[in-house]
């Protein structure tokens, strides 16, 4: 991905940097809205501080997955405007390592968190069983540089998926 249709964007954290090239083309809300939060400075400051692998998540989840969550947290409740919801089945994208998609309530009800494929996650995708909808996650971008600091993250994974000794995001800014 190259070009001003997919914007890239340097995620600065505590292992390092990664840059994200963002699809605006295929997912113009969903590339949009997260474009909106790195140009505000929304995710300055925060953290990931969700590592999911296969050993520390709930033994009762049926559908396994390895992510790392960063942004914001979860509110009790969406904090958003609902944004259209651009299914892989629509966009044509795949939760595929190194993927970034947006963490959501329901398909539109989303809250400026976000995580990123350590590995390929199909069920993630429209029509998986990870979500009881089926209508899956909005995948919106990739890593394009910087999946060493992917796995240092995700290497720093615990017994519980909420990190308590989260990894700092200092800055996202757009390239």
């Amino acid at each position: 991905m190259s070009g001003e249709d997919h914007p890239r964007v340097r995620l600065s954290t505590a292992l390092g940097d990664m840059i994200i090239a963002v699809e605006q083309v295929r997912a113009p809300a969903t590339g949009t809205y997260f474009l909106r939060d790195v140009a505000s400075g929304r995710y300055d400051g925060t953290s990931f501080y969700r590592v999911v692998t296969l050993a520390n998540q709930d033994p009762e989840q049926s559908v396994p997955i390895e992510i790392v969550q960063g942004g914001v947290r979860q509110p009790a409740e969406p904090t958003c405007p609902s944004l259209e919801h651009e299914s892989t089945l629509r966009t044509g994208l795949r939760h595929r390592r190194g993927s970034i998609s947006l963490s959501r309530f329901a398909p539109g009800a989303v809250y400026h968190g976000f995580f990123l494929c350590r590995r390929d996650e199909p069920e993630l995708d429209h029509g998986g069983a990870r979500q009881p909808d089926g209508l899956g996650f909005a995948a919106f971008g990739e890593i394009v540089e910087g999946f060493d600091v992917l796995d240092r993250i995700f290497a720093r994974a615990e017994a519980r998926e909420a990190l308590r000794d989260e990894i700092a995001i200092y800055r996202a800014v757009l390239l």
